[in-house]
Parts: structure tokens; C-alpha cells; sequence
């Protein structure tokens, strides 16, 4: 693999963090993250996705969806975390930018039925975070029924195991939260679950199932 493409995401990744932070800083409701955390965390991780796609673990068509979550995943994680909050400045352009992703992956050999399933995805993933939200408001926030309707399109891209296996990994993610003292008052994130199993399915998708296996990943 080229040294000089983790670096480059390193990079990427890092100015990306930092864009992120500069609009959460500036927006109607300002929610500043720390700095070194967001830019070095955003960094890291997309040098993960570089050295995935280097290793040829998935066709290049899909590389620009496992770095969209990545971009958005440490900011909003974040956020989520220190404010209990999913800004609309980062979840709103997420829609039209992953379905540009998608479609640019339609287009450069995935094939339609890749956008189909992503948007059908998205729309069953996010409507059942609306139906608990309309159950419980407090159990899960509007940020959380916005953010699952975006994730839902990435996870059903990879296919429709991946949505059963991301909310899984999402509702333990929460639970470990929930486990902390910290949470109990004023309700448990549940955007860094999703962020995190969606960033994990996007990333590594079907590694080390054979049980599971992931649309186009086999």
C-alpha cells in the first residue's frame, strides 16, 4: 500500500474535523468542541479508511461513504456527548452529500440498486427512530431521528444485515453510556452508538462474519 495515502487522509481528515468545529462553533446555537479532539480524532480515523482502501478491502466506488460517516461520526459524537445535542449545521448536509456519495457510487460501477436499497434503508431506519421518539421524547431526541435517517441510507448501502446488525451495535453502545452515572439524569446520547456502528459497518463491512454477509461485500 502507498504510505502517502494515509497521510493524505490524515490530513483530509484533520481539515475536515476542523471545518466541522469551525460550523459548530458559528452556529445558531454555538456548541464549540475542543479542537485537538475533533481535528487529531477525525485524522486518525481516516487514515483507518485510507489504509481499508488500500488493503482493497471494498471496490473504489465505495470509499467516499465510509469517509462522509467518518467526517461527520467525531464531530457530532461529540457534540452529542457534551451538549446532548446533533446540530442541524452538520445533519442536515449530510443528506445530500451521502446521496451524492451513493450516487457517484451508483454511477461508478455499483449499479441503481445500490441507491434503491440505500434510500429505502434510510427511510425504515430513520422511521422507526420517529416511531420511539413519538413514544418517548425523552428516550430519543429529534437530533437522533435525523441522524438515523442519514446512517440509514449507509448502513442499508452495504445491505439490509447491516441495518439489524447497526442498530445492535448502536443500542449496546448506549447501554454502555447508560451504565455511567453521568447519563442518568438527563438521558442517555444515543447519536455516538449510531455514529460509531455505522462508522464500524461502513469501514469494515461483513470482516469477520460469516454469518452476516453485506450485500456487495462478498
Amino acid at each position: 500500500m502507498n504510505v502517502a495515502m494515509p497521510i493524505v487522509f490524515l490530513i483530509a481528515g484533520g481539515a475536515a474535523g476542523a471545518l466541522a468545529r469551525r460550523l459548530l462553533s458559528r452556529a445558531r446555537s454555538p456548541a464549540p468542541v475542543p479542537f485537538f479532539a475533533v481535528v487529531a480524532t477525525t485524522g486518525a480515523l481516516s487514515a483507518v479508511v485510507a489504509w481499508r482502501q488500500g488493503s482493497g478491502a471494498w471496490p473504489a466506488w465505495w470509499l467516499p461513504v465510509p469517509l462522509l460517516v467518518t467526517f461527520l461520526a467525531v464531530p457530532l459524537a461529540i457534540t452529542d456527548l457534551r451538549y446532548r445535542r446533533l446540530p442541524d449545521v452538520l445533519t442536515v448536509p449530510a443528506y445530500p452529500l451521502c446521496g451524492l456519495a451513493l450516487v457517484m457510487a451508483a454511477l461508478s460501477g455499483a449499479g441503481g440498486g445500490l441507491v434503491a436499497r440505500a434510500v429505502a434503508g434510510g427511510l425504515l431506519f430513520g422511521g422507526a427512530h420517529l416511531v420511539v421518539h413519538l413514544m418517548s421524547r425523552r428516550s430519543l431526541g429529534a437530533g437522533d431521528v435525523k441522524l438515523a435517517g442519514v446512517l440509514g441510507t449507509a448502513l442499508a448501502a452495504v445491505g439490509w444485515a447491516a441495518l439489524v446488525v447497526g442498530a445492535a451495535v448502536a443500542a449496546l453502545v448506549t447501554v454502555l453510556l447508560a451504565l455511567r452515572h453521568r447519563w442518568r439524569r438527563n438521558g442517555v446520547p444515543h447519536g455516538p452508538g449510531l455514529l460509531a456502528a455505522t462508522w464500524l459497518v461502513t469501514v469494515f463491512p461483513g470482516t469477520g462474519s460469516e454469518v452476516v454477509r453485506f450485500g456487495w461485500a462478498r
